[in-house]
């Protein structure tokens, strides 16, 4: 069994400010040495760079360089997975949004529940619940009590 992380879960890890800060750092650590592969695909990636180095986001943006070294140090482990878009990506994206209206903010996580879809990664950990719309996901909050 494989699951995904969100964009949330590794900003939490990496703005101590935040009250979510050690309950992601230990959900993180748990996953990423866990027996279960962890996936985290592209645009989550890429997600958290933006928003990690973004001074107006960020209270204490970090640097490109130490948010690509986060990501990187992520990827060297044996059970975590960075995934792409794969073949026919645009008629599966149609597929997962058909019967909802993918628009504005929500175009993201439809890009993300897609790429999931295509790999066979049907369990999420995230708190955005917009995700929930996806019936093939398995949405869980690290951070629900």
């Amino acid at each position: 069994m494989s699951s995904a992380i969100d964009v949330n879960v590794l900003l939490y890890a990496s703005d101590s400010h935040s009250p979510r800060y050690a309950a992601a750092i230990r959900f993180l650590r748990e996953a990423a040495e866990g027996k279960e592969l962890l996936c985290i695909p592209y645009p989550v990636a890429l997600g958290y760079l933006r928003i990690a180095t973004h001074p107006r986001i960020f209270r204490d943006p970090l640097s490109p360089g130490e948010a690509l070294q986060n990501l990187q140090s992520l990827a060297a482990l044996a059970q975590v997975r960075f995934l792409s878009e794969r073949e026919g990506f645009l008629e599966d994206y149609r597929g997962a949004t058909e019967s909802m209206t993918a628009r504005g903010n929500f175009v993201p996580d439809a890009h993300i529940a897609t790429i999931l879809s295509q790999h066979g990664v049907r369990r999420l950990y995230t708190n955005d619940r917009d995700f929930r719309r996806f019936e093939f996901l398995e949405v869980r909050d690290p951070f629900a009590e």
